[in-house]
Parts: structure tokens; sequence; C-alpha cells
């Protein structure tokens, strides 16, 4: 097994700043490689526990790993270190704690010289950046796909090129949305794509909640990008909905209630929508409804920064998975993580 690098950077232009979040979300993930981030990952800077502090940092780094064989350090607007600063982490970097990786992601600045070429010696650079031309989205779009579970054929990856233009964050997003809604290894065509690109308007919250229980993943779609468009709801005010929705179907599984007058006088509410939550929880079944409170559960988080992705992409997947789950439901399939 090749052992970790003791350092990467994460570098990328300053309008790329999502870009070089999903590159650090995806670095870590390699790194920490199915441990616990709880256990072995620390974050310093603006979105971690701790302020960019240097000794904060420098203690990090000269720690050696606890209870478990590795440690993650994400410096977060590293760009914010002063050449003085990079001096003396490039010296500890050249005599690394064995098992502790250091991330440094720009941000806040440029990051010191000293420290890239530091960095560059010893450890790995991750380029996060993409050029502004169309051949350069083309290209990332292009690699962005062929790394997903799902395939683009060429008018698919032309029309997402396109659509997403300079905003080339929403890529994965919208490829890990497709992955949800069609399974992994589904070949993707610019019908199936349209779905996912976005829409306006109002609808009231129902009408989502009913089109992921009827199973419809691009109508549910449809409806979420109305209810996020502009003047809309917020990401966590769309999460807390669902949450509300499927927390009542867990309630109402093993209950005991039959009727809709039965499970509206259990949950405090209308005969009409206790009907049918009685309908959807008897459909998806007690493992499929905590999988699903499960998924927005993380949804929570995510919405809230967890990871490097738009909110609006997070509930793109959410709402995705969940379609997907009624509908392998209705069709009698059996349960399964995706």
């Amino acid at each position: 097994m090749t052992a970790p690098p003791s350092a990467v950077l994460v570098k990328g232009k300053e309008p790329d700043a999502a870009l070089v979040a999903q590159a650090v979300h995806q670095v870590v993930e390699s790194l920490v490689d199915g441990r616990d981030p709880a256990t072995c990952v620390e974050e310093l800077g603006p979105t971690g526990v701790e302020d960019l502090d240097l000794a904060r940092l420098v203690d990090a780094m000269t720690t050696p790993p606890f209870l478990v064989d590795r440690r993650v350090i994400v410096v977060r607007d590293a760009g914010r270190l002063s050449a003085a600063d990079a001096a003396q982490l490039a010296e500890l970097l050249a005599a690394p704690v064995e098992g502790v990786t250091v991330v440094f992601a720009a941000g806040g600045g440029t990051i010191p010289p000293t420290l890239q070429k530091a960095v560059a010696e010893s450890g790995e650079v991750v380029d996060a950046s993409v050029g502004a031309s169309l051949k350069d989205r083309r290209t990332f779009v292009a690699a962005r796909a062929k790394a997903s579970s799902v395939r683009l054929d060429a008018a698919a990856a032309e029309r997402l090129t396109a659509q997403v233009g300079e905003d080339l964050a929403r890529v994965d997003g919208i490829l890990e949305t497709l992955a949800s809604a069609y399974g992994d290894g589904a070949t993707v065509g610019v019908d199936e794509l349209a779905p996912f690109l976005g829409a306006s308007g109002s609808v009231p919250e129902w009408d989502l909640t009913d089109a992921i229980a009827a199973g419809d993943a691009a109508g549910s779609l449809d409806v979420l990008h109305r209810l996020v468009g502009a003047g809309g709801r917020a990401a966590p005010a769309v999460v807390n909905t669902l949450q509300r929705t499927y927390l009542r179907l867990l309630r109402l599984d093993g209950s005991g209630a039959r009727t809709k007058e039965e499970a509206a006088s259990l949950l405090s509410v209308s005969p009409f929508p206790a009907g049918k939550l009685l309908s959807a929880s008897k459909v998806l079944g007690a493992e499929r409804i905590r999988q699903a409170v499960a998924w927005i559960a993380q949804a929570d988080e995510d919405v809230k920064g967890a990871t490097g992705l738009e909110p609006e992409t997070v509930l793109e997947v959410l709402v995705a998975r969940l379609a997907r789950l009624h509908r392998a439901a209705g069709r009698g399939a059996a349960p399964r993580r995706p």
C-alpha cells in the first residue's frame, strides 16, 4: 500500500473557489480512504473548527496519529499565511511526522512561494483551475463525465458544457444527480439530461413530495428548481420540508394505523395528507424509510457547508435519490444502498 503524501496543495484561480472546495473534498476523501473522518480529520481556517493560527497548525503538524493510523489536517484559505509562517512550515515539511498529511487549500490571498515549493518537493500539487476558453470547458466536462458513474453521449456533453458556462462547479453535482436518477452505468442523452439543467417559477411544497412519491425523478427536479428559483425557498427550508415528511412516514411505520383517519389522529394533520403519507409509508417499508431519513440528515449538513457542493446541487442529488427510492419500491425491487 502506498503511503499518503505528507502534504497536498490544492490551488486554483480566485473565481474557482467552488472548484477548489470540491477538489479539497475529493482529496480528503481519498486520504481518509473509508475511515471515520471524525477520528482522523482536523480542519483549520475560517470554515474549520479552529482559526488559522500558526501555533495551532504547527502543533497539529507535529502531533503523531493517536489510536488511528493517519491524521489529515485541512488548512483553509492558506493564502492568509505570511512569508515567515511559510518558512516555518516548509521546515516542518522537510521532516514530516509519519502518518500526518497536511492539505493546504488556496484562498485568502496568494500562498507564499516558499510553501508552494516545499509542498511540491515533499508532496503533491492539485490544480483545480480551468481555462477560460470553450475548449478548456469542454475538456473539463469530458474529464468529469469520464470519472462519473454515468456516461454522457456527445450531444449531452455539449449541452451540459453550454448550460453551465463558466459555472463549472455545477458539473459534478449534475453528474451525481444523473447517477441518482438513472443508476450507475446509465448512458445519458440530451433528452435525459434536459430536466436536470434547471427551471423557473414557484410551486407549493406538496408538489415536490407528491412528485417524489410518484417516483418521478425528472418531474421532482423540475418542481425543486421552481421551489428554489429566484425569490424561492432556501435550501435548508426545503430539507426541513422533506425531513418533516419522512419523519412522519417513520412514525407511521409499525404504528398500526390502517385508515387515513387513524393516521390523521396520530400525526395531528388533516385526513387527506394523512392518507397520502399512510400510502407512502406502506409502499416504502421500514428499511427504505430509514434510508431516506439518513439521506436527508446528511443533506441537512451538506447544505450548511459540509461539502464543496452548492446547496442546490445537494438538493438535486437528494430529490433524485428519494424519487428513485419510491420508484424502486413501487416496482417491488429490493432495497439497496447507492
